[in-house]
């Protein structure tokens, strides 16, 4: 979702070709933990004796030992089954809560003006000539090298953060942690819109960036980076919001600094990430108080059975 589309490029400092393979095997790896989080259940309870071994060799297990290791096989198994089948109703649900969101998104009077806004400053900074005067004081002139350079490209990869993003959901679903998993579903929705709406401006406007890449305008990086860091900071607040925001933008100036992207793609991308996150996050995320969770509360009255309707505040220690 709002990758650029390249294949390989050679970094002007250092020579070395960065291929699509490392964010690709990362991802792989990603996928393969979500899947392992997805099929582990308990452990099947251990009998207290061991198996004892005839004279023969041949090892006698006792029934309690097949009737606990058929009992859990029996758990994986349905642990696996209610998991799976879950995690299908969620996606069945996302494309409605994705297009709600998405409304609210770009069609709230905010939002919108906040995007226009930032077209107009992406707009004068290419038409101006800012954008070209950045990229050639930064082909003389980088602050990131070989791996550093990779690293922070790999970390701002939309795929890199949707993979991420899934592993948080099947960690959450496999703990039957409703909080945090409502929390990464949100995550996913933002970003899958983050990046359906980078590539559609991306095919409008069909730029080349300053190394010759096709398809700059917006940066795909800066936009999901920043669509993280803005859901992170409207979720756990400024301990966490504040380094994240630090992150996405030292993987925007990195677009810049390797002249992947002019600055005018990186400034629209950042817009649209902070948008989409903070319109996901906040409607999304639960009411909390001095850090506890605000849940609603109803109760019968064993006197006359009348209903008692308030709130619960809840916090886990």
């Amino acid at each position: 979702m709002g990758c650029e589309l390249n294949q390989s490029y050679v970094s002007p400092a250092t020579g070395i070709h960065c291929r699509e393979k490392y964010w690709l095997a990362l991802v792989c790896a990603v996928l393969f933990l979500a899947a392992g989080c997805t099929n582990q259940a308990k452990d099947p309870p251990r009998p207290d004796s061991s198996p004892k071994s005839t004279g023969g060799g041949i090892v006698n297990l006792p029934h309690e030992i097949i009737k606990n290791s058929k009992n859990g096989l029996d758990d994986v198994s349905e642990t696996s089954g209610y998991m799976l089948e879950a995690a299908i109703g969620d996606v069945n649900n996302w494309p409605k809560r994705i297009i709600e969101d998405s409304k609210e998104s770009f069609l709230r009077p905010d939002n919108l003006s906040i995007m226009l806004l930032a077209g107009g400053a992406s707009v004068a900074l290419h038409s101006g000539g800012i954008d070209k005067k950045v990229a050639d004081n930064f082909e003389d002139h980088h602050s990131f090298h070989g791996f550093a350079d990779e690293s922070l490209n790999i970390a701002g990869h939309p795929w890199t953060q949707l993979g991420l993003a899934a592993l948080w959901y099947a960690n959450s679903r496999k703990n039957q942690d409703n909080f945090n998993m409502e929390r990464a579903k949100a995550m996913i929705a933002a970003l899958s819109v983050t990046g359906v709406a980078t590539m559609g401006f991306k095919a409008i406007r069909n730029n080349d960036s300053p190394n010759g890449k096709d398809w700059a305008w917006p940066s795909g990086h800066a936009a999901s980076s920043f669509t993280a860091a803005s859901m992170l900071d409207e979720f756990y607040g400024p301990n966490v919001g504040i380094p994240a925001y630090a992150l996405a933008s030292l993987i925007s100036y990195r677009m810049v600094d390797s002249r992947d992207h002019w600055t005018s793609d990186v400034v629209f991308g950042a817009a649209i990430g902070w948008v989409v996150g903070h319109t996901f996050a906040d409607r999304h995320k639960q009411l909390e108080i001095a850090g506890f969770k605000v849940m609603p509360y109803t109760a019968c009255t064993p006197v006359n059975n009348a209903t008692v309707v308030g709130v619960n505040l809840v916090k886990r220690f």
